[in-house]
């Protein structure tokens, strides 16, 4: 079984910054094998595409809505993946759910990701 739990999520002024974490575990669970992703969704809307990274993080991808304010990383000897959020915006605010994908890119396909954490809380004040 795998388990991804994300934490880090909380209240933030605009023009403020977090940093999310991603714990991921499982037996059999070989977190260096995956491509892993962020994603965010407010109520009522479609899940949103923030950044993936795969597997050595030799490669990132990111929504042009995001670029240059987002910053994923990984530590596959902790297991860990991270969403560095900085300059922070009302919109923003949404629950952020970390993923895994066997699929080789950075891809955004909501589709592709096979394990989902249960998602944590973001949100921006004005």
């Amino acid at each position: 079984q795998v388990q991804l739990v994300e934490f880090g999520g909380g209240l933030v002024q605009v023009g403020g910054s977090l940093r999310l974490s991603c714990a991921a575990s499982g037996r059999t669970f070989s977190f260096s094998r995956y491509t892993m992703g962020w994603f965010r969704q407010v109520p009522g809307k479609e899940r949103e595409f923030v950044a993936a990274i795969t597997r050595i993080g030799d490669s990132i991808r990111y929504p042009d809505s995001m670029k240059g304010r987002f910053t994923i990383s990984r530590d596959n000897a902790k297991n860990m993946v991270y969403l560095q959020m900085n300059s922070l915006k009302p919109e923003d605010t949404a629950v952020y759910y970390c993923a895994a994908s066997t699929v080789v890119g950075p891809t955004g396909r909501i589709s592709a990701y096979d394990y989902w954490g249960q998602g944590t809380q973001v949100t921006v004040s004005s």
